[in-house]
């Protein structure tokens, strides 16, 4: 806190054991990132993360995406692809107990040997030097190339797992169309909730972004070498104003001079920087993520699409069992229409065709029952489909 400015409650979102959205706050003299599973601490000297060398507290990404390294791997490689022999100042702040009684570690990578021009690293689709309107090249300050490092590892790893769902779960929804099983369910299922998930992170992401492009006040904010080189030239240009007019000055005037530093001081706080090139690295990641995000979209309508169809499909299989289950019930009411006659001649009751010795009578009863089911059975099922209730 003393080192960074920072308050307590901005250290939190930082805290492994506390869950947090992503965040991008910008204060007085850093910046602190939470994106996924990129934290840092981005100062205008120095980025400090947490829990870097801690093997119990791996990125989050680390089980989904093994070939997500973690952000010093990053910052080392990015400074050994164009940013000079800023990579080899790194170094590990001694230990301290963590909140869940283990030792933390803080890796620190400071800026040192800053080059004049770099060169785009491999891989990364946006270029660290910023292009004035005029055509002349300039370095972007040191925590825009760290905070470039961060949103394009948070891209990527939102991107790669959006990837991996895409693949995973074409397949399953075509096999799913083609065959309905319990295994088809549950693999569908089980894709839907990482869909979901992974489509709320990516929105924190999008949405974070889209705050900071709306809001210039927290933009400029951002600029801590600028404001940084600027307090430092207004406190130097005061004192040598102060010391070459104090031999001149009585007491009298001790409260101009007050005034007039109190006024300086007050014009460099409200300092307002040219927002333009942090305005356009903002806006390029988010252009990507947003990307990202139209396609779980797109994804997360196929799986609508998919359940829309297996619906219809189900209710078609349930007007099927309807219709059969209609034909089963019409069946058993004529059937009992036989046994009605059947029990009739089954009566303890005396007839004349009992006592008669022709034997075709009694077949001739028999088939003509049988006959007289079917037909009934028949003028049933007609009447059920001229009248729409079967198909």
């Amino acid at each position: 806190m003393s080192r960074t400015g920072l308050p307590a409650r901005d250290l939190r979102v930082l805290d492994p054991l506390l869950s947090y959205p992503s965040t991008i706050l910008g204060r007085e003299r850093a910046i602190v990132i939470n994106l996924e599973h990129i934290k840092a601490i981005i100062t205008a000297a120095e980025v400090l993360i947490p829990n870097s060398r801690d093997p119990s507290s791996p990125p989050s990404s680390a089980i989904s995406n093994p070939a997500s390294p973690p952000l010093a791997t990053l910052l080392r490689r990015a400074w050994r692809c164009g940013w000079g022999d800023m990579g080899k100042a790194v170094s590990c702040w001694p230990s301290f107990p963590g909140s869940n009684g283990a030792t933390s570690h803080v890796a620190k990578i400071t800026k040192k040997n800053v080059p004049l021009t770099v060169e785009t690293p491999e891989g990364n689709d946006t270029p660290t030097i910023g292009i004035h309107k005029d055509g002349s090249k300039h370095v972007l300050p040191f925590e825009f190339r760290v905070l470039e490092v961060c949103l394009e590892s948070a891209c990527r790893c939102l991107e790669a797992e959006t990837l991996t769902l895409e693949q995973e779960a074409y397949p399953a929804l075509d096999e799913l169309t083609s065959k309905i099983s319990t295994l088809n369910l549950e693999r569908v299922r089980q894709i839907k909730s990482r869909l979901v998930a992974l489509s709320g992170r990516v929105q924190k992401v999008r949405d974070e972004l889209e705050h900071l492009l709306d809001d210039d006040m927290d933009m400029a904010e951002m600029y801590l070498t600028e404001k940084l080189s600027n307090q430092t030239l207004g406190e130097s240009s005061l004192r040598e104003e102060v010391d070459g007019d104090s031999f001149h000055l009585d007491e009298d005037d001790e409260g101009d001079v007050r005034s007039e530093t109190g006024t300086s001081r007050g014009s460099l706080a409200g300092y307002k920087p040219n927002i333009e090139e942090l305005e356009m690295l903002l806006e390029a990641y988010f252009v990507q993520i947003d990307g990202t995000l139209n396609k779980l979209s797109h994804l997360r309508e196929y799986v609508d699409d998919t359940e829309d169809y297996i619906n219809i499909m189900l209710d078609e299989k349930q007007n099927q069992l309807l219709q059969m289950g209609v034909m089963l019930t019409t069946a058993t009411v004529v059937l009992t229409a036989g046994v009605v006659v059947v029990g009739l001649f089954g009566m303890n009751i005396t007839i004349d065709l009992y006592n008669s010795p022709n034997q075709f009578k009694f077949w001739e009863t028999t088939i003509g029952t049988i006959v007289g089911c079917i037909v009934l059975y028949i003028l049933a099922i007609g009447w059920g489909k001229k009248s729409g209730l079967l198909q």
